[in-house]
């Protein structure tokens, strides 16, 4: 059984590597500094619209959805540019039924920029790579869809079939890397984010072909071991995971949730019982780790951790549920609660995260048709943003209550990314930095 749980603060930044001035200054994941969506330290407003709270507000050169991460006063994005026009490959977000890109003819510029987190202003663009995608996208996707992760030295990025880059945060490419090319169920695209354990950079890249994991050297880029999984599509990040002094990392599968060595890549155990569909990420806490699906078949396990082996039907899977779960949003665990929606709906479910009790189910948003994005807990509040413009905070308790609504005028798929007294949301056209 374990006997210590440490969460591999934010794959990268305090426990393996540098480390900001204080827990304010930086969001170094997609799921922030303690990979669970929460903001411990954060204290940013919670009403806000187009002309209130507004610090500054920039447009940004595409249409994707990568979650932006900070260090101190650099925003990271990864972006995805068409060279030039290919109307063909882009469907309109409003196109009914035509829900899947076509296969671009033209070369997209594939790469990261950096803005000033007091003014938003672009301090470097740097390109990456040019490239014809060999296959299209889910229409409310993008070739952008993953988020960076950063010590504060440096800034990796996956884009998957593009390859795995390691940058400083100058903007200078320090190494790159080929992965796999990917054939994603239905030409879905591509989105699973990379995360650092030790000194190893890791991947998951789960495909209609040869599903792999992969580790590298963070620094260097040399290849540490590669293997196989027996996995079709999925889009979850991995989840590092100190236990008993030893790293782990844990990533969610339709086959099975599976925790690795990073320095062998072997398998140290598995657990099967989610479903197809595997997009949200693992999170950790209460020496158990919390994986959902929730596609077609809902899927929820809390599976403690320290085992090795086999754990399926075992009670080391110590509460479960199979129905109300998300199908894209990875849930928030904000302190003893679990809190995440049920599949695209503008819903709210919250559960005691340790005895899996709810203490509300399927709790209606008003104004949030369907939320692709994940919650994010500070101060006492959950937000909720929907893909219309809308976020929702509600008071962090057991009892469901609203405490404000708030609308701007772009759609939000990103996450949203609490940095000491400032939220920033990330939309279809520009990224808001909100601030009393």
């Amino acid at each position: 059984m374990y006997k210590h749980v440490l969460i591999a603060l934010a794959m990268g930044s305090i426990a393996f590597g540098a480390t900001a001035e204080s827990a304010d200054d930086f969001w170094p994941d997609w799921r922030g500094p303690e990979g669970t969506g929460a903001a411990v330290k954060g204290n940013p407003p919670i009403t806000w619209s187009e002309t209130e709270n507004i610090k500054w507000k920039v447009e940004l050169p595409d249409a994707g959805d990568c979650t932006p991460v900070i260090w101190g006063d650099k925003i990271f994005i990864q972006t995805a540019i068409a060279t030039k026009d290919d109307p063909d490959a882009k469907i309109p977000k409003d196109a009914g039924r035509e829900i899947f890109t076509k296969t671009p003819t033209v070369p997209y510029s594939f790469g990261v920029m950096c803005l000033d987190r007091a003014t938003g202003e672009t301090l470097w663009e740097t390109e990456l790579l040019q490239s014809t995608p060999h296959e299209g996208h889910h229409n409310s996707s993008s070739f952008a869809s993953y988020s960076p992760v950063t010590d504060g030295e440096h800034v990796w990025v996956n884009f998957g079939s593009r390859g795995l880059h390691c940058l400083t945060v100058d903007g200078d490419c320090i190494w790159s890397a080929e992965l796999t090319e990917m054939l994603t169920i239905r030409g879905f695209g591509e989105g699973s984010s990379p995360a650092i354990v030790g000194d190893a950079v890791i991947v998951v890249c789960d495909h209609e072909g040869d599903s792999k994991i992969f580790a590298f050297n963070k620094l260097t880029g040399e290849k540490l071991w590669e293997k196989d999984r027996d996995e079709p599509s999925t889009w979850a990040t991995p989840m590092p995971v100190v236990v008993d002094g030893k790293a782990q990392v844990i990533t969610s599968g339709s086959t099975a949730v599976r925790s690795y060595d990073p320095e062998t890549g072997d398998i140290i155990w598995q657990c099967s019982g989610l479903a197809p569909g595997a997009l949200p990420s693992p999170v950790l806490g209460h020496g158990m780790v919390y994986c959902m699906t929730g596609y077609e078949t809902k899927a929820l396990m809390a599976i403690e951790l320290g085992g090795t082996g086999d754990l399926s039907a075992t009670d080391a899977v110590k509460w479960s549920l199979g129905e109300n779960t998300p199908y894209v949003a990875s849930p928030l665990l904000y302190g003893d609660r679990l809190y995440f929606s049920s599949g695209m709906r503008g819903t709210l479910s919250c559960y005691d995260a340790k005895t899996g009790e709810p203490h509300y189910e399927v709790e209606k948003l008003k104004g949030l048709r369907m939320v692709y994005s994940s919650p994010t807990g500070a101060n006492g509040h959950v937000y909720v943003s929907g893909r219309k413009g809308t976020t929702v905070v509600l008071k962090d308790s057991d009892e469901f209550e609203i405490v404000a609504t708030n609308v701007l005028e772009d759609g939000i798929d990103a996450s949203p990314v609490v940095v000491g007294d400032e939220l920033f949301l990330r939309g279809e056209k520009y990224l808001y930095c909100i601030a009393e």
